[in-house]
Order: structure tokens, then sequence, then C-alpha cells
């Protein structure tokens, strides 16, 4: 788990950070896919981009909503109220938090960060029967948005895409053809995928292959 003071690498277009006590060099998933990253920025299409963002602290939490000392717990800690309606986000302070399940969410930081929120919600939930998880190094954020985002999407994701019935706020666990994915929509073009950093290069890759049709 990544609780280190972080600092990001000038020199590289794939996140990249060094530990300045144990100078370790911590990569992001996707330092593979960088040529094919690299020549996909080149080309600023409007149509399709996609980009990471990497290093974001993400708490897997368990706990019962009906609880209200769990719920103010959450609250305290995030600033948001705990979502009780399936498939929806609560904003927060510098985070939000996704409903997953009935008694499961995702806390994610809007920023990259070093790993904060299980500390403090661990020690939040002192007593309860409830549980906060750091997952930050498991997982990692992709940022895809434009014009054809939609379209690029709904190639390999069984959701109904269309932004009357999914559109910001809510959140779906889904896949995006072999690979699970929690998927958000962040603005009206834009959307953050959550993915298992031992899929994040394959997601790329075929996505990018999705994607290129629409870019020639």
């Amino acid at each position: 788990m990544w609780n280190e003071t972080r600092e990001r690498a000038a020199d590289t277009e794939v996140a990249q950070v060094c530990t300045r006590a144990a100078s370790v060099w911590l990569e992001s998933p996707l330092v593979g896919a960088r040529d094919v990253l690299k020549a996909h920025v080149a080309s600023t299409s409007t149509t399709f981009r996609l980009a990471e963002r990497a290093f974001l602290d993400l708490v897997n939490l368990r706990g019962d909503a009906s609880d209200p000392v769990f719920v103010a717990a959450v609250e305290r800690v995030t600033g948001a109220h705990v979502p009780t309606r399936p498939n929806t986000v609560a904003p927060g302070r510098g985070c939000d938090v996704l409903w997953l399940g009935p008694d499961e969410w995702l806390v994610r930081s809007l920023q990259p960060q070093p790993a904060a929120f299980e500390v403090r919600l661990t020690q939040a939930f002192e007593g309860q029967f409830s549980n906060a998880v750091d997952v930050g190094s498991g997982y990692t954020v992709l940022e895809i948005g434009g014009t054809g985002v939609r379209e690029v999407l709904a190639r390999g994701c069984p959701l109904d895409l269309h932004p009357h019935a999914f559109k910001q706020g809510q959140c779906a666990q889904s896949v995006f053809f072999k690979a699970s994915i929690v998927l958000l929509p962040t603005a009206s073009y834009t959307f953050d995928v959550v993915v298992r950093r031992s899929f994040a290069d394959y997601v790329c890759r075929i996505m990018l292959d999705a994607a290129a049709p629409l870019l020639s």
C-alpha cells in the first residue's frame, strides 16, 4: 500500500513517482503502454481521448448504511453522506463515495495524494462492525472523453450509455470486453473508469483499438 508522500516525476509521459525516504520508484500500471499513449496524446483528437488519473486514494468500505454511527463516521471523514440509492455517487470534501452494493462503497480522492482515508476511516470506525481497506495500489483510474466516448465504450460495455439513462452522479460496475470496471460519468462527454491494476494495460490498449476507426 502506498502510504508514502509522493512526488510526480516531470520527465515521463506515464505517471511515475519517487518516495524520498526509501528512494523507491513507483510506476503506474500503464508504464508498458507508454508508446501507444504518447502517440494517442500527440493526435489531440476531440473525438476520443484517454489519460490516466494515477495514484488516487482509493478505499473500499463495508458497513451498515442503516447505522447512524457508521454514516456519521463516514461523513465526518469524507464530508459525504453514504449513498444508499443503488449506483449513485455522493460528493465529499476532496473525494466522492461510490455505491457498489447494499453494504459496500468506494471512497475515491479527486486528486493524486498519499493514502490517508483508510487510516482516518479505521480510526473513525473504532468499536464498530465496519471496515475500510486501502485498494489504491491494486487499481488505477482512466479518464476518457470526447464526442465519441459513448460509442467507444459501447463496443465493449453492455450498459445503456445513453445520457438520459446513465449520467453524472451515477456509477455502475460492469465490464469492458474481458475486464471488470467501475464506470462513472463525470461530465457530459467524460467518464472515469476504475480498473484493476492487472487489467489496466489491457483496457488501455483495447480501448484505443476500439477508438481507432473513429480517429482515422
